[in-house]
């Protein structure tokens, strides 16, 4: 690359920043210039792992800016503040790498984008099951016709929960109080498996379909006592050409990437002349065609040089003036997020509701 990429992480309210650091450190032309909390405790494991020297850390988010002048910000708070993470950010000039979720709410996906476009800056939001290399082989598969055009996705997609891992998936026994105590089991911050996983399922979906526009949605949700946000959902959307059903799950039996459960994670994409089926970080793909109908297992392709992770995708397209495509854009993504903020919608009123576009 013709320059080091100069790169901050702030707000580490998401388990995954931690991980998101370790691909700067790993990437020969990207440097931890800084990372920044207002609470420091929330850094301190980053900041061991990492060995990320002490005047490089901040309470102070102007103060970071200012002295550490990135190119890229890595932002990780709940998912009820990107929007207004993303204005602060934004207002310094650094480009914009928001751990998914995309938002709360279709409007405040929609501040994030005028934000970023205000300030000149790419606004990316990364889906890390955009790197596992069985989805990525789905989409290659879908891309090249072998299935025909798609007319269903059918998705599941959980873990035992948000508590139960973090950085480098640590893993943890979260009680009911630690639950009640976390950003991620309230509604005023976008908590619940609706809003942390429905996003991958509709927006992925959305990449594998091309782009379709589903006409309406209905959901229903369903939460364990005391806990105020949903750990199982199910959305069926309703396109023109017939039904796709997305599940989301906190409280899968087993953890994918450690044993998948069952029902397995991941997709099921039907096609006008064949299947595929595309398990969480499984080394196969299962395909069917109207000339091979027994099906057959294709072994997963491996990550192009440059799209081995998010960080390593978005410095390459900044490095060679490429535009952000597939479910890191603004644009398939701001169509998942029009599906979550319907079935949202849905659950509220208990009945089907046509797409919602602010």
């Amino acid at each position: 690359m013709s320059k080091v990429w100069r790169i901050a992480g702030v707000n580490f309210s998401h388990m995954h920043m931690g991980d998101l650091l370790r691909c700067v450190q790993n990437h020969a032309a990207a440097e931890i210039v800084g990372v920044c909390d207002e609470d420091p405790a929330s850094m301190s494991q980053a900041i061991a792992a990492l060995s990320i020297p002490s005047d490089r850390v901040y309470t102070d988010l102007h103060q970071c800016m200012e002295e550490t002048k990135p190119d890229l910000v890595i932002l990780c708070p709940p998912t009820g503040e990107h929007a207004e993470w993303t204005e602060r950010v934004a207002a310094y000039g650094a480009h914009l790498f928001v751990e998914k979720p995309f938002a709360a709410s279709l409007s405040d996906a929609d501040r994030m984008i005028a934000a970023a476009k205000m300030a000149g800056s790419e606004l990316v939001i990364n889906w890390p099951a955009r790197w596992d290399r069985s989805h990525y082989t789905a989409w290659k598969v879908i891309d090249s016709g072998l299935i025909g055009d798609v007319l269903e996705v059918h998705y599941y997609g959980g873990n035992r929960g948000p508590l139960f891992h973090g950085a480098d998936k640590v893993e943890y026994s979260p009680t009911v109080e630690d639950k009640q105590n976390s950003w991620w089991y309230k509604l005023s911050t976008g908590g619940g498996s609706l809003r942390d996983y429905l996003g991958y399922g509709v927006t992925l979906g959305t990449w594998f379909n091309g782009g379709q526009k589903p006409i309406e949605v209905t959901a229903i949700v369903s939460a364990a006592e005391g806990v105020e946000v949903d750990e199982h959902s199910i959305t069926i959307a309703r396109y023109a050409h017939g039904l796709s059903k997305f599940e989301t799950r906190w409280g899968t039996f087993t953890d994918p990437w450690v044993h998948q459960p069952q029902p397995k994670c991941g997709f099921i994409v039907r096609g006008s002349r064949g299947t595929i089926s595309s398990c969480d970080y499984e080394q196969i793909v299962r395909i069917q065609t109207s000339e091979r109908p027994e099906g057959y297992d294709h072994p997963v392709e491996e990550l192009p040089i440059g799209e081995q992770n998010g960080i390593e995708y978005v410095l390459s397209r900044l490095e060679a003036g490429l535009p952000i495509e597939g479910p890191l854009s603004t644009r398939i993504a701001r169509i998942g997020q029009q599906i979550i903020e319907t079935a949202i919608e849905s659950i509220r009123q208990g009945r089907a509701v046509d797409l919602i576009d602010n």
